[in-house]
């Protein structure tokens, strides 16, 4: 009879099968994440005027260009033109690209070299206003 009660005690402390011991384990793990304390905010501290920082704008890109158009109120067509090397065969390549500046007081006209200065947006194709005119044309 001993050997009898032997097998049942083991029975009744293993689950029947897999599945059911899987569900227990999961149930065990949970309370323990769960039991770890909230993540709280840390205060932050005042900053001492050491460490502050003056805040400053970004470099803004200046091109120098010559205008092409002058038809818009306000608004003129700058051609900028870059030199490139191709990256494969080393040969240096001319690259020319049209931007419109913002002319508050229409004085450019077409054929004046120009600096512009890129900024804000101005419209939906307008992120260049005009500095200054470096040449009028003859």
């Amino acid at each position: 009879m001993a050997e009898e009660t032997k097998p049942a005690a083991k029975a009744a402390a293993k689950p029947a099968t897999k599945a059911a011991a899987k569900p227990a384990a999961k149930a065990a793990a949970k309370p323990a994440a769960k039991a770890a304390a909230p993540k709280v905010a840390k205060p932050k501290k005042a900053k001492t005027p050491k460490e502050i920082k003056e805040v400053t704008r970004g470099y803004r890109k200046s091109r120098q260009g010559y205008v092409v158009s002058d038809k818009m109120d306000k608004t003129i067509v700058v051609l900028l033109e870059d030199r490139k090397k191709h990256p494969l065969y080393g040969k240096v390549l001319r690259v020319s690209k049209k931007v419109k500046a913002h002319d508050e007081t229409n004085s450019a006209g077409i054929g004046d070299l120009v600096v512009i200065d890129e900024t804000r947006p101005i419209s939906a194709t307008k992120n260049w206003r005009l500095v200054e005119i470096l040449e009028k044309a003859k």
